[in-house]
């Protein structure tokens, strides 16, 4: 590198640590985290969490399309 990028590197390097900030640890009890996490989930769960992990068809998925056999009755 040259010089001027060195330095730039350099200041931007030393500002970015002095901008850490250290999380301190979490001394919770695992019983603690396990009824904090309860209390924190909403009241009125839609599913009951049955089929969470299906996503909604978006917007631009037009309608939702069969087979096509039902409709070939023509002989």
């Amino acid at each position: 590198m040259n010089k001027r990028l060195l330095k730039r590197h350099k200041r931007e390097v030393s500002r970015a640590k002095g901008h850490v900030k250290v999380s301190e640890p979490d001394v919770r009890t695992p019983e603690q985290i396990r009824a904090a996490r309860e209390a924190s989930r909403p009241a009125g769960d839609r599913n009951d969490g049955a089929n969470v992990h299906l996503a909604p068809r978006g917007p631009r998925a037009g309608p939702a399309r069969g087979t096509g056999s039902a409709a070939k009755t023509d002989v």
